[in-house]
Formats: C-alpha cells, structure tokens, sequence
C-alpha cells in the first residue's frame, strides 16, 4: 500500500515534468550558479556575482547541482523538488507510523499525497519543498531521541534544522518549540538531563543556522556579490530584516534598524496582489514574469493578519481541507491522554505534543506573518494536518466499532469534514462544480452505510467497512480532484509558484530562448563588449534575467529583486565605468512612453527622464541619480545599431571614454 501511494506522488509530482516553464528571478540564479564556486555559495543573481538572490541559496543547491549533471532544462530544476516531495510523504509515514500505528502512517502518506500544496511543492522550484523535508528530518531524528534520550540523535535535528535555515531563515527555528516541548516532556530522564540536551542542540542549531551569514559576512565585500534586499550589504540585515521583520511589521517590528530595504509595496515589478488568494496585502515575490502566482479571476476577501487568514479561500483550499479531522484528532487525542492520565513518555501524548506544537506555532507565525499570499509557505503546516488527520481518523474508527456514546464522532467528523471541503469549493464554482455535489452525495450515503453498520455490527461488518472506505473517499474527492488537475497542462505548469487549481497560472514561466529583438541586443553587446566584465547594466532583475537565463551572460541587475535596493550607488556604476568593468547601461522607457530631450539633442533623440518604472512607480533615489548621471555622461546609442526600432522599450547607453 505505501509504495501506491508513493508512486501515486511520484506521478502527481512529475506528470508533465518535460513541459517545466523556468522560474525566472531563482532559474537565472541557478544558471550563474553553476558557473563557479563563488556564485553557488552565495546565490549569485548574474555569473558576474553582481549581487545575491534576496534570500539564503541552500534551497537552490540541489538545483544547480541538478543542472550540473543533467543540463540546464527546466525539467532539471523542477526534479530535486519532485523527489523531495515523495520523500516527504514516505517520511511522514514513518513518522505517523511509530506514533499511531501502520493504518494512520498510511493514511497521513495519503492525505499529504492528495493535498494540493503538497502536489504543488514538487512541481515548482521554490524553497520549501527541501524545507519541509528538512524539518521532518528533524522531527524524526528527535523522535528517536525522545525514545532513549539520546543527546547525540538529538544534535542531529538541531543539525537538521541548521539546514532547513539555509533553505527559509527563521523560519525553520518556528519548529524548535515543537522539537523542544516534546523531548522535554518525553524523554526517559531527569529533568536537568532534558532540560541541558535541549539547550545543547538549540545551541547546535543556532551554530549551524549561522553559519552562512557568518562566511558571509567574513569575506570582504569587494570580494562577494552584494546582498539583495539590504541597505548596507549586510548578510545579517538581509536574513533578520528583509526576510524576517519586514513580515511583521503590523506588529509593530522594524526592520530599518537592521538594513534591510524597507518599502510599503515591494517595488515596481512586484506591488501586486496575489489574485485569488482571498489573504490581502501585496505580494512580495513574483512568479517570474513581473507577476503574482494568482490568476486574477477574482480578488479575495482581505483578512489581514489574523488566524481568519489561515481560512481564507486562497489559502485553506491549497492546505486547510482537513482543518475539521485534524482538529478532531488533536483535541480528542489530548483529552484521552489526559483522561486516562498517561505517563509523559507514552507514544499517544509525544505524537500529539509534536504535532500539535508544530500545528500551532507555524499557524500563528502565518496568521500574524505577512504571506502575502503565497501558498507554498503552507507545505510545512500541510504535514501536521496529514498526521493529525491519520490518527484522528483511526481513532474515530477504533471508538465506532467499540460503541458506545463515542461511536457518533467518526459520521459527524466525516460530515464536518465533507461540508467544509463543499463550502470552500464554492468560491470557485467554476472549476470542477460537480465536485461539491458528488461529495456530499458520498457522505450522506457514507452516513447511511456507517448508521446501518452500527446497527447490526455483529451480522454485517462489511458494511461498517464500506462506510468507512465511502466516508474516506468523500473527504478525499476534492483535494484529490484539485490535486489531480496538475496534471493538465490547462491548470498547472511545472516550474511555477506551487499553487495547484483554479488560481495557479500555468505557461506563465521564463523563455527559452531570447526574442530576435533581445538577440540582436545580445549580439551588439557582444561585439563591442571591449573587455569588460559585464555585457550592460539593466534597468531591473526582470530584464537582466532572459540575458542570463538564456545565454548565461553577465549582466548587472540594478535596484535588486524590489528596485529599491542601493546597488550599484551612483558612486560604484561610475567606479565599474572608470575601471573599464561596464561600457553600457540601458535604461527603460517612462511610463507614458515618452523620452526626454536632453538640451542640445537633435529633434527625435530622448533620454529616459528616470522618474517611473514599468507600472509608474516612482524610481528610488539610487535609481534616478543613476539615470541623471547616465543621461547626462553617457552617449545614448542610436536604436538602429542594435536592431531596435522607435517602439524599443530599453535605450541603450555608451559610457566612459571608448579606447
């Protein structure tokens, strides 16, 4: 049975893995990243090692190394994610399975199978697919420990969490209290024992979670790319501010002190909502194309940040199908344990302490946590609600055959269940609306099925049995049929952003290959390149990224992922000028399509007066100092020489004194 289930997420993962679109701003990274050793350490965004992605590169190794062996395909950087997502689902197994037994390990196997964020991680190259699995490393390692308290086996979870923080920054410490609370509650030994391994492996932890900023911040800046999403080029600010306190600054958190890039909307590529997401707020990461995940059908109602979030549409039907079994299961397991008054380290209470912890820290994170939208970050509350789920369903089965006034939660978790699946179904009444009516049908005959086999049990257990296996599948029947549409090119594309149904935006990745019009640029570039160690400086990430992707060239992105990144200063582009390193800089067109003249242009030449971008978004100062000195010092390089036309959208610029 379990090796059904893993085949059947070894194909929901990789079905359709051939026609992977690229991620662009991580799948340019990736393509510099196996260039050198420099730019795989720190995820450098160009092979020039220009500047760093806007994050720690561990979730990109095993795509570059993926490259490095099979070629740079997209299907390549899709893999290590689909391969992680299986082994999620056997870990989770083996981890329900010494809690709650061999029927729950299969059935949380199953659940995280048929969950569509699950599906969704394996088909996408963002971070938590590794992530996730990192963590179940950790759990099970502490697991194992918690069994013989062990300070060995449990220095390995810390070390397993050390390098989940290379994948997701601080957000892997949101697991330690899980990890904590359970050994120091379960393990066979005194309290000072447990309470001295637990501050021993949070050390190791910490040690192991430091150890890229450390490097980072070791190695002197002239000798390292800059670190997107800072003010400074600090790794520290880039790991504590821009990815973490700038998550909560409706609680009041400032990331300014840190050096982190602080902006209301996060720049003029990405301020934008993830349509469809039903959480508000603006997205912070883009797919790739300058747009969100979502696929701008209708706009979801804002909750803000709050536990109401977590139950919104846009993100509840990625992950929160089975918040009613997992619920049931957690509540009920806890007040038996307590009912019965079982000792500490008894494998029901450990199993629920871990799991429930875990639930609740990284629900609260995410409600409280700007997401903005982004579903994969639920991958990791996806596993706690596959486990909960399997021993809560077991559970409710155990109490329907034994009798008694217990007997009615497994009919009326199976209906709470089916009706909240329905309901959530019902903001996209228009994918798959058959789904909802099927499976209430299912239930109501699961009820029937389940009351009759109660009722003559002892005559007729098979039809116990079969209402049970109805009841199942009518909790199943929209998660999986959500989760099985990845497999249609018409709802979902490997590569993408990890939303799997109605709002996932399938064919929405990165080229291939450059448009003739790139390619003529690219060719210009090339042949007049002089020496330098960049081709150009482009206006952001996005048009950088074809160039890298593409032709692995060595290109600078200005302004980092938001465009309001310092870097270069005006001060550096004139240095790289000087030293012969840049000879070109394009700029992009205002958003009213107009250029200006400088005094002393002939009638229909322009320059780029540097006061919008793209959506009209003002520039940041760095930006528009660089566009006043560029205009000012810089020959603008007649369209025709590149094979541009007057509807080009970058002007192109000479710069320094040609030899």
């Amino acid at each position: 049975m379990l090796g059904a289930i893993a085949a059947l997420a070894a194909v929901l993962c990789t079905w359709g893995i051939d026609h992977s679109v690229y991620h662009t701003f991580y799948a340019a990274a990736v393509r510099s990243m196996t260039d050198n050793p420099v730019a795989f350490f720190f995820g450098s965004f160009d092979p020039g090692n220009s500047i760093t992605l806007d994050k720690e590169p561990g979730f990109l190794w095993p795509q570059a190394l993926s490259a490095m062996v099979f070629g740079f395909h997209p299907w390549a950087l899709v893999l290590p994610q689909a391969i992680e997502g299986v082994a999620c689902v056997l870990l989770l197994h083996l981890l329900v399975r010494r809690w709650a037994g061999v029927p729950a390990g299969l059935l949380a196997a199953a659940f995280l199978s048929l969950t569509p964020v699950a599906v969704g991680l394996g088909r996408s190259i963002v971070e938590d697919a590794p992530f996730v699995l990192l963590l179940l490393l950790a759990a099970e390692a502490t697991w194992r420990a918690v069994a013989r308290a062990r300070l060995r086996t449990l220095l390995t979870a810390g070390v397993w969490v050390g390098v989940a923080f290379q994948c997701k920054m601080l957000e892997a410490w949101a697991v330690l209290p899980a990890l904590a609370v359970t050994y120091l509650v379960a393990a066979p030994t005194t309290l000072r024992r447990r309470i001295g391994h637990v501050a021993v492996t949070g050390a190791v932890a910490v040690a192991v979670s430091a150890s890229w900023v450390v490097v980072a911040t070791a190695v002197p800046a002239q000798s390292r790319p800059y670190m997107d999403g800072t003010t400074n080029n600090s790794a520290v600010g880039m790991v504590v501010g821009y990815n973490f306190l700038t998550r909560f600054t409706s609680l009041g958190l400032d990331a300014a002190n840190t050096g982190s890039v602080v902006t209301g909307e996060t720049g003029p590529m990405h301020a934008a909502t993830d349509s469809g997401s039903g959480v508000g707020g603006s997205a912070r990461e883009a797919d790739g194309t300058g747009h969100t995940a979502g696929r701008a059908h209708r706009k979801g109602p804002g909750m803000g940040n709050s536990v109401l979030k977590m139950f919104s549409p846009g993100l509840a039907t990625q992950t929160g199908w089975l918040y009613p079994l997992a619920g049931c299961g957690l509540v009920w397991g806890l007040a038996a344990a307590r009912r019965r008054r079982v000792a500490r380290t008894d494998p029901a209470l450990v199993g629920h302490l871990l799991w429930g912890v875990w639930l609740a820290t990284f629900f609260a994170a995410f409600s409280f946590g700007s997401v903005t939208g982004h579903t994969y970050y639920m991958g990791v509350v996806a596993v706690a609600l596959a486990a909960l789920s399997g021993a809560g369903l077991v559970r409710a089965w155990g109490a329907y055959r034994a009798g008694g006034r217990q007997a009615w939660v497994l009919p009326a978790v199976t209906a709470a269940n089916v009706l909240w699946a329905a309901a959530l179904t019902l903001y996209y009444r228009h994918f798959f609306g058959w789904l909802a009516p099927a499976a209430v049908g299912l239930c109501v005959l699961s009820l029937v099925l389940t009351g009759a086999g109660r009722a003559v049990t002892a005559r007729r257990p098979r039809t116990s049995v079969a209402g049970l296996a109805v009841g199942l599948a009518a909790v199943l029947l929209i998660p999986a049929a959500w989760s099985a549409s990845a497999l249609s090119p018409r709802y979902n594309q490997p590569g993408g952003m990890g939303r799997v149904g109605p709002a996932s935006r399938p064919g929405s990745g990165g080229p291939y290959r450059l448009t003739p019009q790139r390619a003529r640029l690219l060719a210009y570039l090339t042949a007049h390149r002089e020496g330098a160690k960049y081709l150009a400086a482009m206006p952001d990430w996005a048009d950088a990224a074809p160039y890298v992707i593409a032709a692995d060239a060595s290109v600078l992105p200005m302004g980092g992922f938001t465009g309001q990144v310092p870097f270069p200063s005006p001060a550096g582009l004139v240095r790289l000028v000087d030293s012969g390193e840049l000879h070109y800089v394009a700029l992009r067109r205002t958003h009213t399509g107009g250029w200006q003249r400088k005094a002393g242009e002939q009638e229909g030449e322009a320059r780029y007066d540097g006061t919008a971008q793209h959506t009209g978004t003002a520039a940041s100062p760095p930006t528009t100092a660089i566009t006043r000195w560029v205009t000012t010092h810089c020959t603008a390089v007649p369209p025709t020489a590149y094979g541009g036309t007057g509807s080009v959208q970058l002007r192109l610029y000479r710069c320094g004194q040609r030899p």
